[in-house]
């Protein structure tokens, strides 16, 4: 949820991402009291201190700041997918692309789970989100292709939305590879974030995102038996 700020992002994009970010926390927070139902375009847009005309050039549709919440995020993730340098690996290029969006996640922590509670108790949302993290992980999957040298003429950032009729022809132009990647590469994500999230006192979700990708690049070893002092495993080590 949270976008990151890298360094050398110009004033006037940090203040787009400021926008953008007051908007959202805003409608997650209006609707974690009210339900997202009872929200409006106008409720929200007061709420983060703009006009709603300003809402409409961040968003389409008052579902869209619930839904769309991570697209201009996802984007930079494939910008940095294919910019990293040569030498990185594809699974290294992408845990470093993946890292600079999360670095302020720890800050982010109460937002994140509200926003899961609003898509829990609104069902037409959480389908809407779970076409877009679909959408999301079909375009990863080609800037991954075209990080390994099998790009296509049908992978390009100007193309129609998810569930378009060309979805189907995106699909069977990648490889097995790129797709697998990003699939583990969001799936570890989501699983760092709840790992860490009920063990917030134990250990620093930077420690936990390293780890989560340590052990993808290792092959997914089988840990050794947790001892009697170390019952949850590497990730759960009292006192780390």
């Amino acid at each position: 949820m949270t976008e990151g700020n890298p360094a050398g992002v110009g004033l006037r994009e940090r203040k787009k991402r400021a926008t953008r970010a007051a908007l959202v926390a805003a409608a997650v927070r209006l609707a974690a009291e009210h339900g997202a139902e009872n929200v409006t375009v106008d409720a929200i847009s007061e709420a983060a201190g703009v006009s709603v005309r300003t809402f409409f050039n961040y968003f389409d549709s008052r579902d869209d700041v619930f839904v769309m919440i991570g697209a201009d995020a996802s984007a930079r993730v494939r910008h940095a997918v294919r910019a990293a340098p040569t030498e990185m690996s594809p699974l290294e290029a992408l845990r470093d692309a993946m890292a600079a969006e999360l670095a302020e996640i720890e800050q982010q922590q109460d937002l994140w789970r509200l926003h899961s509670e609003v898509l829990r108790r609104s069902p037409h949302l959480l389908a809407r989100s779970l076409g877009a993290h679909m959408a999301d992980e079909l375009a990863l999957a080609e800037a991954l292709a075209e990080r390994v040298g099998a790009g296509s003429p049908l992978f390009s950032e100007d193309r129609a939305g998810p569930g378009s009729p060309d979805d189907e022809h995106r699909r069977r132009a990648l490889g097995l590879y790129p797709r697998l990647l990003a699939a583990v590469g969001i799936a570890a994500v989501r699983v760092a974030v709840e790992h860490w999230c009920v063990r917030q006192d134990e250990l620093a979700f930077v420690d936990v995102f390293r780890e989560t990708f340590e052990q993808l690049a290792a092959g997914l070893p089988a840990p050794s038996p947790a001892g009697p002092t170390d019952p949850a495993g590497p990730t759960g080590r009292a006192g780390r």
